[in-house]
């Protein structure tokens, strides 16, 4: 042999010390298959010790994976951005292609030597077919290294040159620019030239936005309507121009001369950007991770001299380690030290050896064939000026394998760091995806592919993928970013016009307020209170607590599906001041739609249920009933049933007394007495729930299943009383605003459907557009109507989704939560047989929050009417007051209450309001108006 004297290792070494990248692995060397002769040759013990350097465990490539992801984190950081070696630069892509995308595209590619100018047909049915017509135009010296405006004007000119030859009858094309150079992106169409690279250098363009400096150059030619849409980056281009298999593809990996990689992120995650909904694209420019030497203990001697020999040391050391422009080096290196030491080609070298370059990717790729990689060995060996043994071309095959190899591995550990990555902030148990992957050495060879396989799913698990080769990542990938970009400004068009309706200037809410300020005047008045759809109803409340009541109360709380027995001990505030038992009960539904004797009957019963358990039976106590539907008051133990709401319908109850129903039930059953001091809706007692905390609350606000308010009256302004000084509480009954039509400008198409398949069409029409009993089917119905134009869940809707009631106003809460991944949100819609995209989910948000914003600016409008009524009443400049709040939709909404209150602010400016939440206002509240009524009637007989 002429590697001479050196023993040759027979058989392979334990597998323990074997690692992915070393030869004599199952991922490189000679296969089993080889041929007898190639299986008598074999790596000698100095060639093992020269290749050591390039072995990396699986620990090893588990480190760098971590080191990654670590370095990601760092570049995704508004913080540590501008410090990170990976970048993880916003490419402002919002979505991938869906297969709808449809229509003439042009691009613009420029190249290290030519100009491609392409124009991209897509059919946007359900193969997708692409066509695509093109010309290479060279690009000369002149301009490669002219001034700026002249490379742009040549760019235009070959643009409308290429258009001409094709004879189009239309005059306008929307554009995708690929542009190979190094910029810092601040919108899809908006790019600034860091710096000229390869042979390109024309002065004036740097730190310029260069689609505003090709727009202007298209502009001047004023021969076709061009809009230049996007700036592509190639490794986007890949990922965009992937023909995905079963799942979508979002993430592109080039392994070319040089390396990049790019996947769809978390747009919440990119914080150097202010979009945090749904994805964004991010180009990692991962070449240059490992430039803070986080990869110095990976580093062989090899490595090292290609970096100091190199155009810029101590840069791209990840890229120096993969790509396609060093790996020749490193063997090279490897190959002088080898015949250096006397382990190759008898001892002696060539000076074409010695030279740099004289060694490239395209011999490896060659070279590392199993088939004809001997061959092509002894064929590059020769060029090399090297008379070779057999035993010399094994050993470079092996060499090239190797470095290989060990690329492939590095990439690997690389990709699955995004994929682990994409995978945690996705929130995901697993996460399946495509990888488009470009480059001569994915391209040409297939070992680096299975090597990527098979390492990413050691290195992650937890992670599936499909490597799907690109075509035409820069022409083809460009015109889909264009693409997609037009698909989503014609959607979001679409999804505007729609949202348009709910959206409220601050104008349309003076008006509401103002109406609702008109309606309030007319329902006060004896003469037109009829007219009014405001009713204004006087509670006979005259008085909030004082903090002097005390003793033990019983307070019933019907205003729903279920219904509260308390027992209230009313205290100073210093001895703990109020202590509840409470016990609750269901109203079935068959109770509440059935005839009123049954629902009286059954309320007495759970009454006397709580009583033996707290073994009351017996004592009479003072008791407070909130009865949360609309009733007239004729006292304030008396109230006439006006109407049911919230899906009750009990017969032989409207236009009667419920406390007479109340006692009349007593009397049929014979359990005990009841001493019925007041009857009270569950807004006037939130109103005074809150006003024994806060004695400056005259106002009481529900926003939950339905919607109400009251306050403060001033007793002269109460026209359908006899009048007197002092103040009365009065139940607006609010949720009926609007009943008489002055509201109908501001109902929408789905507001009437709403109202149209609601228990009370034309009825309560103000809390159908506020209350949590509808919102959830205003997102339904707009949901619906945006699936029919094809702009949600590919226009097929589930069968659940077209069901009344189903989207439960509790998920707008849900989907609005700031903490809230988009795969929580996918989760809920997939819990109505809907099949969502990422794109899908955002949009459902952006509905929820319009149709909330919407109800609460509405509310507020409503609470500011009331605060300027107080104000005026009492002539003056400025009125502190404080709001009582209750309701699951005011309290548990993330974004409702603020809404409100800024609203409140806007529109009455010289109200200072606090909104304080009450603690039971429908139960306690009930109590302490029970507890004042006893105070007032105590002082009255003294």
């Amino acid at each position: 042999m002429s590697s001479g004297q050196e023993k040759p290792l027979v058989g392979k070494p334990p597998g323990n010390q074997l690692s992915p990248t070393c030869p004599g692995h199952g991922l490189a060397g000679v296969s089993e298959s080889s041929s007898p002769q190639a299986q008598s040759w074999h790596l000698t013990t100095k060639m093992q010790s020269s290749l050591q350097p390039l072995c990396l465990s699986l620990e090893k490539l588990h480190r760098v994976k971590d080191s990654m992801l670590e370095a990601m984190d760092r570049g995704l950081s508004r913080r540590t951005h501008a410090q990170a070696t990976v970048r993880m630069l916003p490419t402002f892509i919002r979505s991938t292609p869906d297969g709808t995308e449809r229509g003439e595209f042009l691009v613009l590619e420029l190249g290290d030597i030519d100009l491609r100018v392409l124009l991209v047909e897509l059919s946007g049915d359900t193969r997708q077919t692409v066509t695509v017509k093109d010309r290479r135009f060279p690009v000369s010296d002149a301009i490669a290294q002219g001034p700026g405006e002249k490379l742009f004007a040549f760019m235009a000119t070959c643009l409308c040159e290429f258009l001409d030859g094709l004879r189009l009858p239309q005059r306008a094309f929307q554009l995708g620019f690929s542009f190979p150079f190094s910029c810092r992106q601040t919108r899809l169409d908006q790019s600034y030239l860091f710096s000229w690279a390869k042979r390109f250098k024309c002065p004036g363009v740097e730190g310029r936005d260069v689609v505003e400096l090709l727009q202007n150059a298209i502009n001047k030619q004023d021969r076709y309507c061009i809009k230049v849409i996007a700036v592509v980056n190639d490794t986007t281009g890949t990922m965009m121009g992937c023909e995905a298999s079963a799942e979508p593809c979002e993430v592109g990996l080039i392994v070319d001369a040089g390396t990049n990689s790019c996947f769809m992120e978390e747009a919440r995650c990119v914080e150097v950007v202010e979009e945090n909904l749904g994805r964004m694209g991010v180009v990692t420019e991962w070449g240059s991770f490992g430039d803070d030497g986080t990869l110095n203990d990976m580093l062989s001697p090899y490595d090292r001299l290609v970096d100091e020999t190199s155009l810029n040391p101590g840069k791209q050391r990840f890229e120096k380690m993969i790509s396609g422009l060093y790996l020749g080096e490193i063997v090279r290196h490897i190959l002088a030290e080898l015949a250096t030491q006397g382990g190759l080609f008898s001892g002696r070298t060539t000076p074409a050896l010695l030279t740099k370059g004289s060694v490239q990717i395209q011999d490896i790729l060659e070279i590392t064939d199993e088939q004809v990689g001997v061959a092509r060995a002894q064929c590059v060996l020769w060029r090399l000026g090297l008379e070779a043994s057999d035993q010399d071309c094994f050993s470079m095959q092996q060499v090239c394998s190797a470095v290989y190899i060990r690329a492939a591995s590095l990439c690997a550990a690389g990709l699955a760091a995004i994929l682990s990555h994409m995978r945690r902030n996705r929130e995901l148990t697993r996460l399946k995806t495509s990888v488009a992957v470009d480059g001569a050495m994915f391209r040409d060879h297939a070992k680096f592919g299975q090597t990527l396989q098979q390492l990413v799913k050691k290195l992650a698990p937890e992670c599936d993928i499909t490597l799907v080769q690109a075509e035409d990542g820069s022409g083809k990938g460009t015109a889909m970013v264009t693409a997609v970009a037009s698909r989503l400004a014609a959607q979001r068009f679409q999804v505007n016009q729609t949202l348009a309706l709910l959206k409220l200037s601050p104008d349309a809410l003076g008006e509401v307020q103002a109406l609702l300020r008109r309606e309030m005047e007319l329902g006060l008045k004896k003469e037109t209170q009829t007219t009014s759809s405001v009713r204004m109803l006087p509670t006979y409340i005259c008085a909030t607590p004082d903090g002097s009541e005390r003793g033990d109360f019983l307070a019933l709380d019907l205003g729903g599906t279920n219904f509260r027995v308390l027992l209230v001990q009313v205290g100073a505030r210093e001895q703990g001041g109020v202590r509840i038992v409470s016990e609750l009960y269901s109203i079935p539904p068959q109770v509440a739609q059935g005839p009123g004797s049954q629902l009286f009957d059954h309320i007495v019963e759970c009454i006397a249920d709580f009583q033996t358990k707290q073994g009351m039976m017996g004592q009479t106590l003072p008791l407070g009933f909130t009865f949360s539907f609309p009733c007239q008051q004729t006292s304030l133990d008396q109230g006439i049933l006006l109407s049911w709401t919230k899906g009750f319908n009990a017969s032989g109850c409207v236009g009667q007394d419920v406390v007479k129903l109340l006692r009349e039930a007593v009397k049929r059953k014979n359990h005990f007495a009841l001493d019925v001091v007041a009857i009270v809706n569950d807004t006037v007692g939130t109103m005074m729930s809150c006003g024994y905390d806060d004695p400056s609350c005259e106002v009481g606000l529900i926003v939950g299943t339905g919607t109400n308010a009251c306050y403060m009256e001033e007793l002269r302004n109460v026209g359908t009383l006899a009048g007197g000084e002092g103040r009365m509480c009065v139940n607006m009954e609010w949720g009926a605003f609007g009943d008489n039509g002055c509201l109908d400008a501001f109902f929408t198409p789905f507001d009437r459907q709403v109202d149209e398949a609601s228990l009370n069409p034309g009825r309560q029409r103000f809390e159908k557009l506020i209350s949590g009993m509808y919102l959830g089917e205003i997102v339904r119905y707009i949901l619906l109507e945006l699936t029919a134009k094809g702009l949600l869940f590919r226009g097929r809707p589930s069968p659940k989704l077209q069901t009344r009631d189903i989207f439960q106003t509790k998920f707008l809460s849900s989907i609005e939560s700031d903490g809230l991944a988009l795969r929580q949100v996918c989760a809920i819609l997939e819990q109505l047989g809907l099949h969502v995209t990422c794109e899908d989910s955002v949009l459902v948000r952006e509905v929820c929050q319009v149709v909330a914003r919407r109800a609460a600016q509405l509310c507020g409008a409503g609470v500011a009417a009331v605060a300027e009524k107080i104000r005026e009443n009492r002539g003056l400049e400025q009125l502190s007051v404080t709001v009582g709040v209750d309701g699951t939709l005011y309290k548990l909404h993330p974004h409702f209450a603020q809404e409100v209150q800024g609203t409140v602010q806007r529109l009455a400016p010289r109200c200072s309001i606090t909104f304080l939440q009450s603690e039971d206002g429908s139960g306690k509240g009930a109590a302490l108006i029970a507890a004042v009524a006893c105070r007032v009637a105590h002082h009255q007989r003294a």
